[in-house]
């Protein structure tokens, strides 16, 4: 990273793990390590997920991330007819905004990243007034090979190799995530990264 402040966007898909290694109180720890770096961030809340575990969505909001939709059922937006798609973006909004009073409009992103370059998909979520954030560096972390030290070396060089702006995923179930974290925020705050929601970035920017 050169001199100059370079933004990183953090963004958490946070939904029920579909793959061993899940920890528990894994999203309290996120948000305690994110809250010690003043580092905010954006959280993809599937709406089941915010039915399950209400408080803990309170507590993002509470805190100051940026809540986006990640749908109610997590299921792939390509498989899903133009009604299905609408009623899962719904449903997922009304449960957070009953859990948090915040609407998640206009961010959202699908699930696996299944439909974010599908114009019948990306039309609908138009109309419904989103618009779906992909990423630019992605780590792998759900994979149950991946550890901790694998997690972090490859956030800090992705968004060295992508520079300003660069929007990192990860999940909020896997351990690892959880226990790579620190690492994460700990070095690109020394290389001078400046940690922001998605709406601190140029929409244009976004990928």
């Amino acid at each position: 990273m050169s001199d100059a402040p370079v933004r990183v966007a953090l963004t958490f898909d946070a939904e029920h793990p579909d793959r061993p290694g899940a920890g528990i109180g894994n999203v309290d720890r996120i948000l305690t390590t994110l809250g010690a770096a003043r580092a905010p961030a954006t959280f993809f809340v599937q709406g089941r997920w915010c039915e399950a575990d209400p408080a803990t969505v309170r507590r993002i909001a509470d805190e100051g991330h940026l809540i986006g939709n990640h749908s109610h059922y997590h299921a792939r937006m390509s498989l899903l007819a133009d009604d299905g798609i609408r009623s899962d973006v719904e449903d997922a909004e009304a449960a957070i905004v009953e859990a948090t009073g915040v609407s998640t409009r206009p961010w959202f992103r699908c699930p696996f990243g299944d439909g974010h370059e599908d114009p019948r998909v990306q039309g609908i979520l138009h109309d419904l007034g989103y618009r779906d954030v992909h990423w630019d560096v992605v780590l792998e972390d759900w994979e149950p090979e991946r550890t901790k030290a694998a997690i972090a070396r490859d956030a800090i060089d992705g968004t060295r190799r992508h520079g300003d702006g660069a929007v990192v995923l990860l999940h909020t179930w896997p351990k690892r995530t959880a226990d790579a974290l620190p690492s994460i925020v700990r070095v690109l705050a020394a290389r001078g990264a400046e940690f922001v929601r998605l709406d601190d970035l140029p929409a244009e920017a976004l990928p």
